[in-house]
């Protein structure tokens, strides 16, 4: 997928440093974003009729049909909460040990996916399906006290709660699918790599912290963040390709001169001749 870095692996000081500047990002959207609950609460209203109106509105739905198996949607509520974060960090410290040679590429596009997501959370502030009162959404997390969770009482203060839109779970997901289908060496981890989207697309939609618009944002953002890091990787290529060119062969001067390639092909064949006379 991405081409062999000559590079090696980063300094591990550089990523950490990438992590705090991450952190440092999220903290600065977090602390904006709650001004704008009114929009975007009414943001959220008209993407359900929006979806309504596309025959797309499949929350509800998933949302009352899995909330019925208590343990089933319990068990969604700690994936949401926990295997967002866990995994995706597996699959980096995995490349960056296994892997190193497609590291910076793959960690790169990640990085642009959380930045771009950002972008998305301040310009287009979104309340998620369980916050739409009258709308009937089950608010799992709060019906069954999941610890930990982002959307749980005791972690809203340190979270953003109209971060809907894109839905970084599916960028993440998304992400560490290509990664692990690319890179793994058995079958069976590539086909669960694979799958793994498509179960966090069913928590994120069954718990109702996310609409299906969401999703879809998602896999665009992520799709971008690979365009974008490949055309980046395509002008370096081109730079530096050009400025390691070696020097040009020497030609005529247009005054019967030639470089030093031409005078060592001169003499040479000066002395052909000489020895083919005397031969």
């Amino acid at each position: 997928m991405f081409p062999r870095s000559r590079q090696g692996r980063p300094y591990l000081w550089t990523e950490l440093a990438l992590v705090v500047v991450g952190y440092s990002l999220y903290t600065l959207t977090r602390d904006a974003v709650p001004g704008q609950k009114d929009i975007a609460m009414r943001r959220a209203a008209s993407m359900l009729r929006a979806e309504h109106s596309l025959h797309v509105d499949v929350e509800l739905t998933v949302n009352h049909a899995l909330d019925k198996v208590t343990p089933l949607i319990v068990g969604m509520n700690y994936y949401y909460a926990t295997l967002h974060f866990l995994i995706t960090i597996a699959v980096l410290v995995w490349l960056y040990v296994r892997h190193p040679q497609a590291y910076r590429s793959a960690r790169m596009v990640l990085f642009i996916a959380i930045v771009s997501s950002l972008i998305g959370f301040y310009f287009f502030a979104l309340a998620p399906p369980r916050l739409l009162a009258g709308h009937g959404f089950i608010d799992t997390t709060v019906k069954y006290h999941t610890w930990g969770s982002w959307a749980s009482p005791s972690m809203q203060s340190v979270s953003n709660q109209y971060a809907a839109m894109p839905s970084d779970h599916i960028a993440w997901s998304g992400w560490c699918a290509v990664m692990i289908y690319r890179y793994a060496g058995h079958r069976w981890v590539r086909i669960a790599g694979l799958f793994y989207p498509l179960f966090t697309f069913t928590v994120i939609v069954g718990t109702a912290n996310h609409f299906v618009a969401d999703a879809v944002g998602g896999a665009l953002t992520l799709a971008a963040a690979f365009a974008i890091q490949h055309l980046a990787a395509k002008l370096w290529s081109r730079r530096t390709g050009a400025a390691s060119l070696p020097p040009p062969r020497a030609q005529h001067d247009g005054r019967g001169h030639q470089g030093a390639l031409g005078e060592q092909r001169g003499v040479a064949d000066s002395e052909t001749a000489v020895e083919q006379r005397d031969g």
